[in-house]
């Protein structure tokens, strides 16, 4: 009877331990939110399950550790940054540790972006390592790039830097009979200056018309955002273009010279290469705000002229005049 007895005991600890390993496994965690978490290299599962819990993802390291031998599948945990989620069960937490699919991050890329705020955007990135020049005017093709945690800024703008040769490659063959531009390099000059004329995609394409037309007739682009690159490099100047400006020679202003700036001005986005290497088929010369935060495009002088006009009363009305 004793002997029964003791095995009675035996048994019900057993069941007592399987419980408290098994407690937990699917159930919601204790992480009120959102946990980033970082297993570095050669981690053990006991150095990770004791930051977890330091970190409020589980609630008891010993548990998790006997979690993981008994229902962990014997799959190692691998390094990386790992985004726990809040509730995430002690299952639910290996699985991640175990997938190696670590938490990615992303810097953002706007069109038109000049390459001084370009440099601006990765420095401020978090987890980004190392400094970075500002990269070669129009060299970056705006996106969204990922990250992880410890990369390089170098490595970041590199990748930045490919995406923008291979799409202009591809886009080069395919480019219209219609395209004015005689080389890829043309190609991104003035896709810049179409970027920064409008923020509207479905102008695009007539705004590099107009200036493919200007460029056949020999006449001057007139484009004030060439005016400002020289004096600030892109970045917003915060006032209005002085006359001085307007006939300074210095490779970009498009008043003072005809044909194409020296160099881009920004760098331009898919839509705007495109648009420059298929334009649309406008004959229009001239174009000015229509104060919908689009444009209205003119054939002739005075068409434009009149159309100058109508937008000077629309800032008159405004009180911006």
């Amino acid at each position: 009877m004793r002997k029964i007895g003791c095995l009675g005991i035996i048994a019900a600890l057993l069941v007592a331990v399987g419980l408290w390993v098994a407690h937990g496994w699917k159930g919601e965690g204790p992480a009120a939110r959102p946990i980033a978490f970082t297993v570095p290299q050669g981690a053990t599962l006991a150095s990770a399950a004791a930051r977890l819990e330091k970190a409020g993802a589980i609630s008891s390291a010993t548990r998790f550790r006997l979690q993981a031998r008994v229902f962990g599948g014997g799959g190692s945990i691998k390094a990386g940054e790992y985004e726990i989620p809040a509730g995430a069960s002690a299952s639910q937490i290996l699985s991640i540790l175990q997938s190696g699919k670590a938490l990615q991050r992303v810097v953002v890329i706007p069109e038109g972006l000049p390459s001084v705020m370009v440099r601006d955007t990765l420095m401020k990135a978090d987890e980004l390592t190392g400094d970075v020049a500002a990269p070669k005017e129009g060299s970056v093709l705006p996106d969204g790039y990922s990250y992880e945690r410890g990369d390089t800024r170098a490595a970041v703008l590199a990748r930045m830097q490919a995406a923008m040769t291979r799409y202009l490659a591809g886009a080069w063959k395919a480019r219209k009979p219609a395209s004015v531009v005689a080389s890829p390099e043309q190609a991104i000059i003035l896709a810049s200056i179409v970027e920064k004329e409008t923020g509207k995609p479905a102008e695009r394409r007539t705004v590099a018309a107009v200036y493919s037309n200007r460029l056949r007739l020999g006449m001057p682009l007139q484009a004030d955002p060439t005016v400002i690159y020289p004096i600030t490099r892109g970045r917003p100047l915060g006032r209005r273009i002085r006359q001085s400006e307007l006939r300074a020679k210095n490779g970009y202003n498009t008043y003072a010279s005809a044909g194409l700036p020296v160099g881009p001005i920004a760098n331009p986005g898919r839509l705007s290469i495109d648009a420059v290497l298929d334009p649309a088929p406008s004959k229009a010369l001239y174009f000015v705000a229509d104060g919908t935060g689009g444009h209205v495009f003119a054939n002739t002088l005075a068409e434009h002229n009149a159309n100058v006009k109508k937008w000077y009363a629309i800032r008159r009305a405004r009180g911006e005049m």
